[in-house]
């Protein structure tokens, strides 16, 4: 895989740093976890969203990955998956330390990301989203 892979909807192994683990001052991800491209800015910085296979909380902000496309993600087919949407990691392409070559498993459908992004985006606006640099920065932004 090549760096220039990693664009908006591209599934990935990525050692996702939640923001409890941020703030209690872990600065790695516990393990390599299915985590989706949600947007590539300035052609270097990813916004990355965890993908889990357990049940989100109702107050979270989260879509469930239908059957089609958590076979085109490389996923299980036989587990429920939810794409959590009000936690990010931020990442750098050129910089990582994170992102292997052998870290794409699949890609979702520009349909499902479209849809997916677009309900992010409104929703954004009206709730809380935890940011988490690479380098263990911690921000919660509304919008």
């Amino acid at each position: 895989m090549t760096r220039d892979a990693l664009t908006s909807g591209a599934v990935i192994r990525f050692p996702f740093l939640w923001g409890s683990e941020a703030q209690r001052g872990e600065t790695e991800g516990r393990k390599r976890r299915p985590t989706v491209v949600g947007f590539r800015l300035d052609d270097d910085l990813l916004l990355l969203f965890p993908i889990t296979t357990k049940e989100p909380s109702k107050d979270r902000f989260f879509r469930e990955v239908p059957d089609t496309e958590k076979r085109r993600g490389g996923l299980d087919a036989d587990l429920r998956m939810w794409i959590i949407l009000d936690e990010v990691n931020v990442d750098s392409v050129r910089q990582s330390h994170y992102l292997e070559p052998d870290c794409k498993i699949g890609r979702f459908s520009r349909a499902f990301v479209l849809q997916i992004f677009e309900a992010w985006a409104r929703e954004r606006q009206s709730r809380r989203i935890l940011v988490t640099s690479r380098r263990g920065l911690v921000t919660s932004r509304r919008g």
